[in-house]
């Protein structure tokens, strides 16, 4: 298959992020080392769209709820409703509402929620929609705010059309890997993520080193939150060129980011495809 003709899968990713005193946290997974994509890497929680994320019944109880610009599109909300199926499963947060007080869940309401549906989740043994209905939840589709959009360059054998989106809670919120995508967890400034990776103590690929980047222009959730309002998404993808083995990324100087080029030498982290494959 050659690099056009590669797919390009649509995924959402999710920034749990939390305030603490003089800075603020996100919640970082770090994936199994032997996944086909990115294995090992640090990362924020995610996946692709499942057509279950576009059920017209699901859907359908999200269709009241209003972003920055008005209601959402059907598509807009497939993937807010994708981020919070896959933050459910990968990190242990519901991000949603009780219908009929409209508050957020409780640690203690999460928390039983996870313990008695995650793992059918997981394994399809039950559908978000089935678990809204049981637990009479609204998912919080306008709590998500889009951060960021990129797509993955031909470059790579496995091509994402991913969505990024913000999403606060409060500063007690607990999360969890889920031993199976991920086997390790934590929350961490963006700015103590970056070492890590400068460290070589965990792996941190450039679109997650980027994000973590723009991420740490910001001290609170709130000032992040209303940055991130404030300046138009520009869609990113990454231009690449290798120069013996040494892959150099570069992305649009106008695109918000303060990293716009990094080398990744000895080859990329996310597997570099051959191209005489």
């Amino acid at each position: 298959m050659s690099d056009s003709e590669t797919p390009i899968v649509p995924a959402t990713t999710v920034l749990l992020v939390r305030d603490i005193a003089d800075d603020f946290e996100v919640f970082m997974v770090a994936r199994h080392p032997k996944s086909n994509f990115a294995a090992g890497a640090l990362v924020f929680p995610g996946g692709k769209l499942d057509p279950q994320d576009s059920d017209e019944a699901l859907l359908a109880t999200c269709r009241s709820q209003q972003g920055p610009d008005g209601a959402f599109t059907d598509e807009e909300l497939a993937f807010r409703i994708c981020g919070i199926r896959e933050t459910f499963e990968e990190a242990s947060v519901m991000l949603a509402r009780d219908t009929a007080s409209g508050e957020d869940l409780s640690d203690e309401r999460n928390n039983t929620i996870v313990q008695t549906y995650r793992e059918a989740l997981h394994k399809g043994d039950i559908g978000l929609l089935e678990i809204v209905q049981k637990e009479s939840l609204t998912l919080a589709c306008d709590k998500m705010t889009l951060f960021a959009h990129w797509i993955t360059p031909t470059f790579f054998p496995r091509r994402f059309d991913t969505y990024f989106f913000l999403a606060g809670v409060s500063a007690d919120q607990a999360a969890l890997h889920d031993g199976i995508e991920s086997t390790e967890s934590l929350w961490t400034t963006p700015s103590d993520a970056l070492d890590d990776g400068d460290a070589g103590r965990k792996i941190v690929v450039f679109a997650t080193r980027a994000n973590l980047r723009k991420l740490a222009l910001h001290s609170t959730v709130k000032a992040l939150a209303e940055n991130t309002l404030a300046n138009e998404v520009i869609t990113i993808e990454p231009n690449i060129t290798d120069n013996d083995g040494d892959v150099t990324f570069r992305i649009p100087t106008n695109a918000g980011y303060p990293l716009t080029e990094h080398t990744e030498y000895g080859g990329a982290l996310l597997k570099v495809k051959d191209k005489k494959s």
